[in-house]
């Protein structure tokens, strides 16, 4: 049997027994879309497969270093780091191209963790949007840098002068991608295996930085690709002595890096319904209510969409991200980008987002925003021409500029609680005010040479 034809648990305990395995590697996705996991006996696994099993619920209250949060009330101290019931995802079975047989299955909490699973959020807003009579399609699209370094020789350097996998500004260059065929044809071969298929891979313009586009799926199965992509891309890497980062901004030098969404609704019968030849771009009511929303509350979801300090690095004018809640058609210095085309084609571009956001979590707020657009019948404002970064907004249109005043906007916002839960939302925005809080303790190099001698 082959690992993507497992459907159920019968499935899984037949590739199981016939791989003659004596462990499987599990794993659940935490807040910040890190892949927690670990490896557990064939008898474990088969009893999991129905039971479910423990997993250790510190895993939604630390941070992305392993820093326990000391403002959230789900877990801590004080309820003694109990384990959380966990249940196996059988469809999710995928091979470890680098362990002979080897299997890895992905997992989700559930009660009480479920309120606040990253994959468990995604789910109910798709789940929401079926009950309207839409399925979401969406294809993730990420940028990376790639490094000549180690684990090791990055803390070795503190992170300074790194050598990127190639030099200089090469974008969309045959030359870079074809000197460097090996390593661009093994993340192509590792995608395919583990299928989260990449439909486009090309060199993108700064040092060493590639994009790649997955392949459009169902919501839950695209989110379920990028993050497993974000993960194994940088096994990869490693693995040939390299390595890759998602950082929204690494270098004061180079662009940011984004992490597009592209999302489309089909109607039960499989017709897409941002369709509509008959009106001005082929938007649809449908479509031009799903920006309305995605435009009107893009300030209060914007902590979900821009997660850590460094988010908002990238949010300046002039390097490709957008600092204010602005749609145009087919224009990328807004932060929404309508992409007209056929029935099939026709969807919006979620240019916001980038690539160090939960995957699970980015798409939950995306969607949510656009349903909620449909739900309320909320209609855009004007379409932007010409460069968005140039132009003036009205306040209600600004994104908060910083991450301690997007938690706040989150939890203020009615629209998020009613989407995601209050368990949710309390929870994740006390987990980036810990971020702001973390990040205030330290004293960063340009504080130091531009004060320590002249003040």
């Amino acid at each position: 049997m082959q690992p993507r034809n497992v459907r159920n648990a019968r499935d899984a305990r037949a590739i199981v027994e016939e791989r003659k395995l004596t462990h499987v590697k599990v794993g659940v996705f935490d807040i910040d879309g890190i892949l927690r996991g670990k490896y557990i006996s064939k008898a474990k696994f088969l009893s999991a497969l129905d039971k479910g099993f423990g997993f250790c619920d510190v895993v939604l209250g630390w941070d992305s270093n392993d820093q326990l949060y000391d403002n959230v009330s789900y877990t801590g101290w004080h309820t003694g780091y109990p384990d959380a019931p966990v249940r196996i995802l059988p469809s999710s079975c995928r091979p470890l191209p680098w362990e002979d047989d080897g299997l890895f299955f992905l997992c989700e909490f559930t009660p009480p963790g479920e309120s606040l699973c990253p994959r468990g959020i995604l789910r109910r807003v798709i789940e929401r949007a079926q009950s309207m009579g839409f399925e979401p399609y969406v294809g993730f699209e990420y940028e990376f840098f790639v490094f000549n370094e180690t684990p090791e020789s990055v803390r070795a350097k503190h992170y300074r002068d790194l050598v990127p996998l190639a030099p200089g500004y090469f974008g969309y260059s045959v030359i870079r991608n074809s000197v460097q065929s090996d390593f661009y044809r093994q993340l192509l071969e590792t995608a395919e295996v583990m299928d989260f298929g990449i439909e486009g891979l090309h060199e993108e313009t700064g040092a060493g930085v590639m994009e790649a586009a997955i392949t459009v799926d169902r919501a839950e199965a695209s989110a379920d690709k990028a993050a497993l992509f974000k993960t194994f891309s940088k096994v990869m890497a490693e693995r040939q002595n390299r390595m890759i980062t998602f950082m929204a901004k690494w270098s004061r030098d180079w662009p940011g890096q984004s992490g597009h969404i592209h999302v489309s609704l089909k109607s039960k019968d499989g017709k897409g319904v941002f369709y509509d030849a008959k009106k001005p771009h082929s938007m649809s009511q449908t479509m031009r209510h799903f920006v309305g929303g995605q435009q009107k509350l893009l300030p209060e979801f914007l902590a979900m969409v821009s997660p850590t300090i460094n988010s908002y690095s990238r949010l300046i004018p002039g390097f490709w991200a957008p600092t204010d809640a602005t749609w145009g058609v087919e224009n990328r210095t807004c932060a929404l980008r309508v992409i007209p085309g056929s029935e099939k084609a026709q969807r919006v571009e979620f240019r916001i987002a980038a690539a160090d956001a939960n995957p699970y979590i980015v798409l939950a707020a995306a969607l949510a925003a656009g349903l909620n657009g449909i739900e309320e019948k909320i209609e855009p404002g004007k379409p932007i021409e010409g460069n968005a970064y140039a132009q003036k907004y009205p306040k209600s249109m600004n994104l908060p500029a910083t991450l301690w005043d997007a938690a706040q906007r989150l939890k203020a916002s009615k629209v998020a609680r009613d989407w995601f839960g209050d368990a949710f939302v309390d929870h994740f925005a006390a987990t980036r005010e810990w971020e702001e809080r973390e990040f205030r303790r330290h004293i960063t190099d340009w504080e130091l040479a531009r004060y320590f001698e002249i003040i």
